[in-house]
């Protein structure tokens, strides 16, 4: 992969502009944090100009700066083409408003747009929208772009991935390559289905082909610093995120990420030390239902939530008998099946004992949209390292993931900090957060 050079035209003093040069200049305005803050001060210095304006130029950059609804605004100003077209389609679908985009899409292809660009648009504005039989409807109205068009087949891999079919989409991403061995993006989806099935080495393979030589491709730089990390390989791991950190020093994922495998790299792993631990945690996670115990018991335990060992060394003899029913036969009962482990009421409290996170029960349907708890991970935007965590921890929906606390995912190995915060942000979108002891 080479470096990014600058677009051959300035769209701002080019009276023609094509689609090509457009998409040349957003790659080129994000290919560095400085390239960025150059064009926003220029188009602050066009905006600014009297008279009529370029608006198809500053659309299109202002569309390349993220800023999508001033995009919108300032498209609309500008001549009827078939390139104001597909970027305000472009900026439309950026903000949601998938209808519009559809109607412009369509208005695009009056204006004499290529059909297979409109057609495949169109998809993946289904794609976000989730109408995937319909996404699936305008590829088949394509079909005969097959073994032709790595557009085609990278459009219809997007979308079968949407829906889980992975194999499918694996098989389609290889036919784009193929077409067009230097498709980015179908090459950075492919690596990353295949660390998600597990063939790790084919997928540092085609991240490095992302990774080699030029301008960086950022979410490849940092999946293969993931991978990295996962092998030991932490001087790889650091040059990868250091040289996103180069072109782009104020990416936040970069900056935690570095953090993390620096983290990583003075960590020390004791077997003994590790095997006292999972020892004590079996322990203190063990039922309080694996004892021999009354059923008056039983049931004021089970209604306080106190579920395991490690619970019960979070609570005192005084508040245990301040709950409705529970005396001193059942005060005793407990004290004795503590003594058998070496441990009594309130340790945790004093200090005493180090805790694995107490097993509140998870958020259920009388808290949280039922639809919402058992929304798969799958449909949600994750990094490789988060995903990779949840799955060892088992979770794979909402409901499992709002039960768990930070320092749950924290104690995962390598699960850091950056994972920490995507996750969080992902709730955050949901209204939604990790459960937080008391």
């Amino acid at each position: 992969m080479v470096a990014i050079k600058q677009p051959q035209i300035d769209l701002f003093s080019n009276e023609t502009i094509t689609f090509d040069n457009i998409l040349s200049t957003a790659e080129f305005v994000n290919s560095s944090e400085r390239n960025k803050i150059a064009f926003a001060e220029q188009t602050e210095q066009e905006l600014s100009k009297p008279g009529r304006k370029n608006y198809l130029a500053l659309g299109a950059v202002l569309a390349a700066l993220g800023r999508y609804r001033q995009a919108i605004e300032t498209l609309e100003k500008a001549d009827d083409s078939k390139e104001k077209y597909l970027e305000l389609a472009f900026c439309l679908r950026k903000t949601g408003q998938y209808d519009k985009a559809i109607e412009t899409l369509d208005k695009a292809a009056k204006a004499g747009a290529d059909a297979l660009a409109v057609n495949c648009a169109k998809a993946g504005v289904y794609r976000l929208k989730t109408d995937f039989a319909q996404a699936m409807k305008v590829l088949t109205a394509c079909e005969n772009y097959q073994k032709v068009s790595a557009l085609y087949h990278y459009t219809l891999g997007r979308c079968l991935q949407a829906q889980g079919q992975y194999d499918k989409a694996i098989e389609n991403y290889q036919t784009a390559i193929e077409i067009d061995p230097v498709h980015s993006k179908a090459i950075f989806h492919l690596a990353f289905l295949l660390d998600i099935r597990g063939d790790e080495q084919a997928a540092i393979d085609y991240y490095k082909q992302l990774a080699n030589n030029g301008t960086p491709y950022v979410g490849a730089l940092l999946n293969l610093a993931v991978l990295y990390e996962d092998v030991g390989e932490y001087d790889k791991a650091l040059k990868c995120v250091e040289q996103v950190l180069k072109f782009h020093p104020n990416n936040p994922r970069a900056i935690l990420f570095k953090k993390d495998i620096e983290s990583s790299k003075i960590m020390v792993y004791d077997e003994e030390i590790e095997k006292t631990k999972d020892q004590r945690n079996k322990t203190l996670e063990t039922p309080i239902t694996d004892f021999e115990l009354s059923v008056r018991s039983r049931n004021c335990l089970k209604k306080m939530n106190l579920n395991t060992i490690g619970d019960l060394l979070r609570i005192t003899e005084a508040e245990l008998l301040a709950y409705k029913n529970f005396g001193e036969t059942s005060l005793t009962e407990i004290k004795a099946v503590l003594e058998t482990k070496g441990l009594r009421l309130g340790m945790a409290i004093e200090g005493q004992t180090p805790l694995p996170p107490m097993q509140e029960m998870p958020k259920t349907e009388s808290d949280v949209d039922p639809e919402l708890v058992n929304k798969p991970l799958a449909n949600f935007e994750m990094s490789v390292r988060a995903r990779k965590c949840l799955d060892y921890l088992n979770i794979k929906t909402i409901g499992g993931l709002i039960s768990k606390t930070e320092a749950e995912l924290l104690g995962v190995k390598n699960f850091g900090v950056t994972s920490l915060t995507e996750i969080k942000q992902v709730l955050e979108k949901a209204g939604l957060s990790l459960r937080k002891l008391d």
